[in-house]
């Protein structure tokens, strides 16, 4: 048992082992966890399809982030736009196209403010973005689907520049940006509008209702680490034999033999062959 010992085996246990550990506590877990959001994500949508829009209080609590178990739904807003705190969000892909989100604070008839997300526009031919209808003026009932914030890693605040014609934009579709740039108090999520509804322009798809690859991701990481470990200890059965698969000098093999050896061998050649 003593080659258990050795440098080189030590090390290739502690990588095995490592790369065992990962596969059944980190890689697998985690796609195990995207599967369950996918399926999350696609039952909401799909009762949101024959679901009548609720009030957003009877979905979320006051203040409340929206989570897995509420995105997605369905809810009647009635209120009235405020045009002049939008902000575009920047670096969309619609469809496989480059395009722009316009996002316009709605304060409703309690006075709480939602951020909803008017839909997308395309880029002109100098990547900046194309005239768009305003919001309608006056009182409106809209209907939208609950949406989480987007985070930004580098938490950047809405900016300025020509491309959008003088108009805010940011990195993400997120509340708490355009809350900062208007200075409005703006509940946490955004609220994206559906077709036909008051104030959109295009209306963004929808994403598949496809399971995705996560669950058979999940599946081959466990096979991977159940190989790693298997294949481990099958060489160490193998090393624990007599004349073990990895032993580098086995007493069995012929010894190399020296210079002076072979030169002795070739001497003893040439005579007999005289």
């Amino acid at each position: 048992m003593r080659f258990l010992l050795r440098p080189g085996w030590l090390a290739l246990t502690v990588v095995v082992f490592t790369f065992a550990v990962c596969c059944f506590t980190l890689l697998a877990p985690w796609q195990f966890r995207r599967d369950g959001e996918q399926s999350a994500q696609n039952n909401a949508l799909t009762a949101s399809f024959t679901a009548q829009p609720a009030a957003v209080s009877q979905l979320l609590a006051p203040g409340a982030a929206p989570n897995q178990q509420n995105e997605w739904h369905l809810v009647s807003l009635t209120g009235t736009y405020i045009p002049s705190a939008e902000v575009v969000a920047r670096l969309r892909t619609v469809q496989g196209e480059a395009a722009f989100e316009v996002l316009t604070p709605l304060r409703a008839t309690d006075g709480t403010v939602y951020l909803v997300d008017r839909g997308y526009v395309r880029l002109d031919d100098k990547s900046g973005v194309l005239p768009y209808a305003a919001a309608p003026g006056g009182q409106v009932t809209v209907v939208a689907r609950i949406r989480s914030d987007e985070a930004d890693p580098k938490h950047r605040n809405a900016f300025a520049d020509a491309s959008t014609e003088g108009k805010l934009q940011s990195y993400t579709v997120d509340s708490q940006v355009v809350a900062r740039s208007s200075g409005l108090t703006i509940r946490p999520g955004y609220f994206q509008l559906d077709q036909n509804q008051p104030g959109v322009l295009g209306a963004l798809p929808l994403p598949q209702l496809d399971s995705g690859p996560f669950f058979s991701y999940a599946l081959q990481w466990i096979a991977f680490g159940t190989m790693a470990v298997l294949g481990w200890l099958y060489f160490t059965i193998r090393e624990l034999k007599p004349g073990g698969a990895l032993t580098v000098e086995k007493a069995d093999r012929t010894r190399r033999k020296s210079v002076a050896e072979m030169l002795a061998e070739d001497d003893e050649e040439f005579t007999a062959v005289r």
